[in-house]
């Protein structure tokens, strides 16, 4: 997610009346093939990007794909489930009933600066994640390595020793506890290797030393960024990156309406871009009438958890919370999302998402799509607000048309008693209120969920394990658990696929109970791009476009 994820975030599929929309492409029609060389070019609505591993949610084929490798990766390609793959190292060999986990590197692999890369700067790397001043990634291993849970970082002369690095192709991982999807959690950018040493300036996102195809060559804030070919990656080493254009040109701070526009346009630089944002109903209508655009429309079969965050710090009576269950009209979301509520993709119940092995489909509520707004009342009247809630303050982020379905949920919350502020942030302002915020001011916020990896430990933990509030975490509906966080603790631990699963699903339903968010609905994430690139396909996980595979055709 991106993200955040936020990366963070999410979702539309628009209304494609004659263009198969129930049973959306992830690929563009008659595509050419990609060719090495061109400039891709990538039209991003933030003002920044951040290519530090320590600080970054990107997933492993997206943006930080093209300058950071990591220990793993995903081999991800149509129409076939993600695996996880050598990337710099193998995909590990487990030990100690799964609390040892060790990792060969390949043999020469080398930074942009000519020099090795050693199982020393990848330990140096995720070290670099536990420093507070570098909060804000993925924070899947910090609990779980030996120590993770007092170590703050290595700028302070001390080691992790949890982290062991006998020669420099040999890393071994020490967990608290067993953990069988180590080797996802290798993939994570946390696991790409820094130079030892180096990257304690807090400005290192703008001078990464890379590993991947491309450098960073040129960074301007809100303007663009530059990546041009790294001379020592090795395309031999990396079946993972297709490396085809010898220039990659973010250009940030695009109004995601204007860069609509330019796409279906097709003209000049724009036939060789793409947008990173999801395409809204107001843009894929202008799709109508237009064939050759709506040629050049990528849509995801299924997609991240969109949903409803209540701020359980600031709304702490369950009775309040379950209200909002009725309270909310997901008709009215879907149609907000995507113009439709067949297309938008279907109403939620669950937060374990659609596709994810051993997920159960279940409604604890047996709520109606459009809502139950007397019973919304009556909940809240036993919850001691028998008159409704007024002046609740409803944060947003102005990307991916957040505006627009904060006010349909504010629409529908009213026919409740549920009188909500919606407040628009930029997607940095946004995130410092939110996932970054030590005490939150919001009392709900809308948001999305894209699994970092194909299994519901990365549904749950990241959005409700207590360990995920503030400092960059993004359980940004506070919700804290003592009980919800043993039983994350021992689903995690549980080597057997299908008994982890079943402990999954009793998870989802117990935090379901509390109703520390709503779940709206399961997003189809549909974007467009330009008729020179090719090779620009979704797979089936994660929902979004394979950055490291596209290219430009002549």
């Amino acid at each position: 997610m991106q993200a955040k994820k936020l990366v963070s975030v999410i979702a539309a599929l628009g209304v494609l009346a004659a263009c198969g929309a129930n049973d959306p492409k992830t690929t563009g029609a008659e595509q050419s093939k990609a060719e090495q060389g061109g400039t891709l070019r990538i039209l991003n609505e933030g003002q920044t990007l951040n290519y530090d591993p320590a600080k970054s949610g990107s997933l492993p084929i997206t943006s930080l794909g093209y300058v950071h490798r990591r220990l793993t990766g995903w081999l991800n390609a149509e129409g076939k489930q993600v695996e996880v793959v050598p990337d710099l190292a193998d995909t590990g060999k487990a030990s100690d009933g799964g609390k040892t986990w060790t990792f060969t590197l390949k043999d020469g692999q080398k930074f942009s600066d000519g020099t090795p890369i050693r199982s020393k700067d990848v330990k140096w790397g995720v070290e670099r994640t536990y420093a507070p001043a570098f909060s804000g990634g993925l924070a899947y291993h910090k609990q779980l390595l030996v120590g993770g849970a007092d170590y703050r970082g290595p700028f302070e002369g001390k080691g992790l020793d949890s982290i062991e690095t006998p020669d420099d192709k040999t890393i071994i991982f020490h967990l608290v506890r067993a953990y069988g999807d180590w080797p996802w959690i290798a993939s994570t950018p946390a696991f790409a290797p820094v130079p030892e040493g180096k990257g304690a300036e807090a400005d290192y996102n703008e001078h990464p030393v890379a590993s991947g195809p491309y450098q960073l060559s040129e960074y301007q804030r809100g303007v663009k960024a530059t990546l041009t070919r790294n001379p020592n990656w090795d395309k031999g080493s990396d079946e993972i990156r297709g490396g085809l254009p010898d220039q990659i040109v973010f250009q940030l701070g695009q109004d995601a309406s204007v860069v609509s526009q330019r796409l279906v346009a097709d003209s000049g630089d724009d036939k060789e871009a793409f947008g990173s944002s999801f395409a809204s109903p107001a843009q894929l209508a202008q799709l109508q009438g237009n064939a050759s655009a709506k040629q050049r429309l990528v849509t995801s079969k299924t997609g991240a958890l969109a949903y409803l965050a209540l701020n359980t710090q600031k709304l702490t009576n369950p009775k309040v919370r379950q209200a909002f269950q009725y309270a909310v009209d997901k008709t009215s979301y879907q149609i907000a999302t995507a113009g439709s509520a067949q297309l938008a993709g279907d109403t939620a119940s669950t937060l374990i998402t659609q596709g994810i092995a051993g997920r159960e489909q279940f409604d604890l509520y047996q709520t109606q799509p459009s809502g139950d707004p007397e019973k919304a009342k009556q909940l809240l009247a036993e919850g001691g607000f028998p008159n409704g809630l007024e002046n609740l303050d409803f944060v947003v982020s102005k990307s991916n048309d957040g505006p627009s379905k904060a006010q349909a949920i504010q629409a529908s919350l009213a026919k409740a008693n549920i009188k909500v502020n919606i407040r628009v942030l930029d997607a940095d302002a946004y995130e410092a209120e939110t996932n970054l915020a030590k005490d939150a001011v919001y009392d709900l916020t809308l948001s999305s969920w894209q699994p970092d990896f194909p299994s519901a430990n990365a549904n749950i933990q990241p959005l409700f394990a207590s360990s995920e509030i503030g400092n960059g975490g993004y359980n940004i509906s506070r919700y804290s658990n003592p009980d919800v966080d043993k039983l994350i603790e021992a689903a995690q631990s549980e080597v057997d696929p299908a008994a982890a699963g079943r402990k999954w699903v009793e998870l989802d339903k117990k935090i379901m109970a509390d109703s520390p968010v709503v779940p709206l609905i399961y997003t189809r994430n549909s974007f467009l791009h330009g008729s020179k690139v090719a090779n620009f396909f979704i797979a089936d996980f994660p929902s979004y476009p394979n950055y490291l595979q596209a290219g430009i055709t002549k």
